[in-house]
């Protein structure tokens, strides 16, 4: 009866990001960090419900990662934008999602269905990122969060990009050479 519930809360995680734009836009932090934070705890829930009632699905598998890159792309580009993020650590969050995202569509048309089940390497990845952008908004609602302690989340956020990123790439790059029958001699390093 309420399978359709994780599925229903990734949707909603990515109907969240424009209006979590838009509160950035117009400098409205507590209530952007209300909204950001709701999401978060939505990211989390309806994982928690598809494990723990067996209420995953093919469509989950797909929407989930989706909801994340749109609602993390979005803050990400947003806060760069109205000069809260340094381009260099939006830049490198939003490359990442852009090349598994081609990455993933290509290998899909090419190969077929993808595993999707995410790294741990990448959900943390994810944690880090939700953290460093509710500290960015409280930071900037309240000062509460130091510029030292936002200066560590943002190299912890290109670390764990950098790194779940390259795994992305290396992963799926050795599973498409084994589906082309590409011989491991013949693989690019």
């Amino acid at each position: 009866m309420l399978r359709f519930l994780p599925n229903a809360l990734c949707v909603l995680r990515m109907l969240l990001a424009l209006p979590v734009a838009w509160l950035l836009v117009h400098e409205r932090y507590a209530e952007t960090f209300l909204v950001l934070g709701f999401a978060a705890v939505t990211d989390g829930l309806d994982g928690f419900l598809a494990k723990q009632f067996g209420w995953t699905s093919e469509l989950g598998k797909i929407l989930d990662p989706l909801a994340d890159k749109i609602l993390l792309v979005t803050v990400f580009i947003t806060l760069c934008v109205v000069g809260l993020v340094p381009l260099w650590v939006a830049a490198i969050a939003v490359f990442r999602d852009i090349v598994i995202s081609f990455g993933a569509i290509v290998y899909r048309v090419l190969y077929g269905p993808i595993d999707g089940n995410p790294t741990k390497i990448s959900k943390f990845n994810t944690l880090c990122q939700i953290v460093y952008v509710l500290s960015i908004v409280a930071h900037t609602n309240s000062g509460m969060i130091s510029d030292r302690a936002l200066h560590i989340l943002a190299i912890l956020v290109v670390l764990t990009t950098t790194v779940s990123g390259a795994e992305y790439v290396m992963t799926y790059s050795q599973r498409a050479f084994r589906r082309a029958g590409v011989p491991p001699s013949s693989r690019p390093e």
